[in-house]
């Protein structure tokens, strides 16, 4: 056996124990490929449902925005309404209060007089109160 013959069955056995490792290499990321397609599968499964539920209660939220958003564009309209009338309420008022202040008064003062006359007339004996300007009164 010469030098090159034996360096010749080194080399295939190292070529040997070489492919002997790689095919055991190769099974074993076979064997974790499997695995993983396992735990894939087994995710997909499991998410699946979860997504279609998500999928659902995403759909049951958008229509609660869409009535809540309704609601509130609805009540703001009311708000402006009753805005509205609240100012045209305000405004007769004002008005009802200057047009109806003096003559209110003056009949209140027509009133109280008539009411003080016909009590002197039915009473004519008694004395009459006079309240001056500056808060003294005299009996008469």
């Amino acid at each position: 056996m010469t030098t090159s013959e034996v360096v010749l069955i080194a080399a295939v056995i190292l070529c040997a124990i070489g492919f002997a490792a790689l095919a055991v290499v190769l099974m074993r990321v076979f064997d974790a490929l499997r695995s993983l397609r396992g735990e894939v599968e087994s995710l997909r499964a499991t998410t699946l449902p979860l997504i279609d539920e998500l999928r659902t209660s995403a759909s049951e939220a958008r229509s609660a925005v869409d009535v809540a958003r309704e609601d509130l564009a609805r009540f703001d309209r009311v708000l402006g309404s009753a805005e509205a009338i609240s100012d045209a309420v305000e405004q007769s008022g004002r008005a009802a209060r200057r047009v109806f202040a003096a003559p209110v008064i003056k009949a209140v003062g027509t009133v109280t007089g008539v009411r003080r006359a016909v009590g002197r007339l039915r009473h004519p004996g008694h004395a009459v109160e006079v309240v001056r300007p500056g808060g003294e009164r005299r009996g008469a």
